[in-house]
Order: structure tokens, then C-alpha cells, then sequence
């Protein structure tokens, strides 16, 4: 097996990406071909070179090897999927040592890799002093033990590094509730013993002298474990249930005052939150870090014309989300469900921006939120050349452009988000008197006011209003 330069992935020219598929050896023997099937993946090291950055975090950064297989013609997507890994790695508080992807059709059900593989792999851990291989899929439970059994190190999936990052972001009560919750649901079917250590059976061994005390109540230590854990998914799930009420009310308050909301919604670390602060001045959590928000925010802004909305920050989503958070998240992903219009942000700096989209609209179709009108901002504009704004706009021909960091193209997504809320019902021509202030301030609040002029007897104004405020000024009505 060739191991190649640690170099950045971003420089590496097309020609040499092309060359690392594997030019098919001289005699086209299948078998040598597949002996180096199995290929490194230059500029995932993410190894620390000042001490001090290891000290900041102040945790035991974990070193590991990240792998990935992919049928043939997928080469470059495996690799985009493998950078993407790296980066939820290194969220994690992981440092990135290689990167190996294997040309196979399907996984090995033992393995993953397969036998052969698995002992290269093997060569490769010891070799790098790693003690964690990360797979870039989920991984079925007799193939992380497979796969244990062979490199002799811990072996997690995708799907388990994710749900750590999530646990170690989670700041609410409800938050943390919803990842402890995922987090059971991917440990039940995963439980696994070792031997006589975890039983609590005493079978034949009673009669065969060990007596008193080893009389148990007839139940291993993973069945206890599996009735621990279905009870506390039980409670976790009443907990969430419990806490809906609070967040529908504050919902139905912003419907019964026709207060409009605008989700900010989109894959992680496109900018959503740095958009949000550009857009409403709020000061929310913004990280260069995967899933740096797990928390809904909900922020009031005003359109030109003084009508009142809200921007709501979401969490982001990632290729291949585990359905179990999708799941125990779907009471804050309402927050974009019952949304009037969805900010879907994309980063135009990303390698794979289409992908982006087809993971974000999956996802929104999961929660029932596709029929939302949507409008695409390409985010990190600044950080890209015309010639890819021309693929952009190819991807997305309606999208905006805009950047947190400079400010480009923000007026212009205001008046999209204003042009796509929903317009107040009626129509009214109104005389409002001079001491009902409250009534005008109503009025622009909650409506769309096209004309208003002053007399002695009050404010004329013009507008469209929802039905309720219209039914409050009926009196004043001009004929």
C-alpha cells in the first residue's frame, strides 16, 4: 500500500486526486488491483504542533484514524464525506491522524472492511499510535466488534461521534434531555457482555456448591441494564413532553399577535448564527465548530415598514443524521416546521454545496416543513471567485448571496424575508383619534401600512391588517 504526503486537502490538484483512484496495475490483475483498494487520504492530520493549544482545551485529545469505503465512481464524494468526519473529530476534541477509504461495493457484515483490510488497518493504528477508529457510516453491532477484535482498539461510528458532540454542546434542560435520550436509543441494541462478569444467573452452579449468595433473581447484569434503559427513555420522553407546553404557549402568543417568524435553517457551521447577529443585532454563540447551536433562539425584528417578525436560529443538519436525533429533536426542529418562511443557509465556500441542499431539504422534509416557502442564501460569499458564483447560481437561480463576516448582499435578503411574509388579511381605512396611540402602534406592528395623514380629528391611515386587529377597528372605520 502507497501512503502518500500529509498535505492540506484544499491544495491538492485535481490531476493528483485523480491519480490517487488507482491506475489499474500493469496486467489488470483484479487481485492486485484489490490489494490496494485500501488508500490513505492526504490532509486529514489534524496532529497538534504547540502544546499550548492542547492545554487550552484541557482535555486528553483523543488520536484517531478515520475510514470509509465507497463503490466505484464515488471516490470524490468518500473523500468530501472523510473531510467532513475530520471536522466533526476535531469538534469533538479529537486529533485527526489518517484517513483511509476502501473501494468495495457494500460493507463486510464482520468486519466492515473486510478480514484482510481490517489487518492493515490494524498495521496502520499501531503504526500511528492511534486508540480510536471512527467509521464514516453507522455501524451494525457485530461489526464494531468485529472490527475491535482485529485493531485492538476502540472502534465508534458516525453516528456515535455526533451524538458525543451533541452531549457536549447541550446547554438546556431540554436540550440535554433530547441527547440522552438519542444517546439510549443508540445504546440499546449495542449492549454487550464479557463472560461470567455481568451475569446474575446462578444455573447449575448453586447445586454445585457455590450456595448462598449466588441465587440471584434469574437476570443478567444486560438485562437489568436493557429494563434500566427503556425506563429511563420512558421518563425522558415525559420530561420532553412536559416542557412542549412552554414553547407552544410562546408560539400561540406570537399567532394570537400575528407576529410572523422566519427560520434560520441550514447544514452546521454554514453561518447560521453569524447571520443571525449580522440581521438582528443579537450577540448569539458563534463558533467555528460543528453544531456550535442546539438550542432554538428566537429573536424580534422589524421590517421597513415597522411590522414586527421573528428570526429563529436552529439547529444545523449533517449528511446522514442519525435518525435518533432527528427523532428526540423533533420538538425544537417545530421552531422550523411551523415557521412562516425558511432562510435556508448554504456555505458557498463548502465542496459540495449541492449536497448541502439535498441533506437540508431531507431533513426538512422529515419534519414536514418542505411546503415552507424557502429562500437559499448562499453564506461566505466573500470567500469565493465569480466563476464558482456562476455554478451557485446554476445550483439555486433565485438565491441571494450574502456574508455574515462583510455584510455583502444583506439588504437585499431583509427585503426577500419581507416580500415573502405573509400578508395581513383585510384591508382597512382607518381615523384613528389622537388618544389612541396604542391602536397606531398596533397597526404598524402587526400590519402593512401603504398610506398614512394627519387631521384634526386623528391618524388616517391606510393598511392591511390581520382579521383580529381589523375587528377592533371597526369604529373607526372611514366610510
Amino acid at each position: 500500500m502507497t501512503t502518500q504526503a500529509q498535505h492540506d486537502l484544499a491544495d491538492l490538484p485535481e490531476a493528483q486526486a485523480l491519480q490517487s483512484e488507482g491506475v489499474a496495475p500493469l496486467g489488470g490483475s483484479e487481485e492486485v488491483a484489490e490489494r490496494a483498494a485500501l488508500q490513505r487520504v492526504p490532509g486529514l492530520s489534524t496532529e497538534l504542533e504547540d502544546v499550548t493549544e492542547v492545554e487550552y482545551r484541557r482535555l486528553r485529545l483523543e488520536r484517531v484514524v478515520l475510514i470509509g469505503i465507497y463503490p466505484d465512481g464515488e471516490r470524490h464524494a468518500a473523500e468530501n464525506s472523510l473531510a467532513e468526519l475530520a471536522a466533526l473529530s476535531e469538534t469533538a476534541g479529537s486529533v485527526v491522524l489518517d484517513g483511509l477509504l476502501q473501494r468495495r461495493p457494500t460493507p463486510d457484515p464482520g468486519t466492515f472492511l473486510g478480514r484482510g483490510k481490517a489487518a492493515e488497518l490494524r498495521d496502520i493504528v499501531a503504526e500511528t499510535g492511534a486508540d480510536t477508529v471512527i467509521a464514516d457510516t453507522e455501524l451494525a453491532p457485530s461489526q464494531r466488534r468485529g472490527l475491535e477484535d482485529i485493531v485492538k482498539v476502540k472502534v465508534v461510528d458516525r453516528t456515535a461521534l455526533i451524538l458525543d458532540i451533541f452531549a457536549q454542546h447541550a446547554k438546556s434542560r431540554e436540550g440535554k434531555a433530547q441527547v440522552e435520550l438519542a444517546q439510549l436509543q443508540y445504546l440499546l441494541p449495542r449492549l454487550r457482555g464479557w463472560g461470567d462478569t455481568l451475569s446474575r444467573q446462578a444455573g447449575g452452579r448453586a447445586a454445585s456448591g457455590e450456595g448462598i449468595g449466588s441465587r440471584g433473581p434469574g437476570e443478567t447484569k444486560i438485562e437489568t441494564d436493557r429494563r434500566y434503559i427503556h425506563g429511563r427513555i420512558a421518563r425522558l420522553r415525559r420530561q420532553i413532553k412536559a416542557m412542549k407546553p412552554a414553547r407552544e404557549a410562546k408560539r400561540a402568543n406570537r399567532a394570537r399577535h400575528q407576529v410572523p417568524s422566519v427560520a434560520i435553517a441550514g447544514y452546521t457551521n454554514a453561518g447560521k448564527s453569524s447571520l443571525l447577529n449580522r440581521l438582528t443585532g443579537a450577540d448569539v454563540l458563534v463558533e467555528n465548530a460543528l453544531f456550535a447551536t442546539l438550542d432554538a433562539t428566537v429573536r424580534q425584528s422589524t421590517t421597513a415598514q415597522g411590522r414586527k417578525f421573528t428570526y429563529t436560529d436552529t439547529v444545523g443538519f449533517v449528511a446522514n443524521l442519525p435518525h435518533q436525533l432527528v427523532e428526540a429533536f423533533r420538538s425544537t426542529l417545530e421552531e422550523t416546521a411551523d415557521a412562516d418562511v425558511i432562510v435556508h443557509v448554504v456555505d458557498a465556500n463548502h465542496p459540495d454545496p449541492a449536497g448541502q441542499l439535498r441533506t437540508v431539504r431531507e431533513v426538512l422534509r422529515d419534519i414536514d416543513a418542505a411546503d415552507r416557502p424557502e429562500i437559499v442564501a448562499f453564506n461566505k460569499c466573500d470567500l469565493v471567485d465569480a466563476d464558482t458564483r456562476l455554478i451557485l447560481r446554476g445550483l439555486e437561480p433565485r438565491a441571494v448571496f450574502v456574508s455574515a463576516r462583510t455584510g455583502e448582499g444583506l439588504e437585499e435578503l431583509r427585503a426577500r424575508v419581507e416580500e415573502t411574509l405573509p400578508h395581513p388579511a383585510q384591508l382597512v381605512e382607518v381615523l384613528v383619534p389622537f388618544d389612541r396611540g396604542d391602536l397606531v402602534a398596533r397597526i404598524h406592528a402587526a400590519g402593512e401600512v401603504s398610506d398614512t395623514g394627519y387631521t384634526e380629528a386623528g391618524t388616517r391611515i391606510r393598511a392591511r391588517v390581520p382579521a383580529a386587529l381589523a375587528a377592533a377597528l371597526q369604529d373607526y372605520a372611514v366610510a
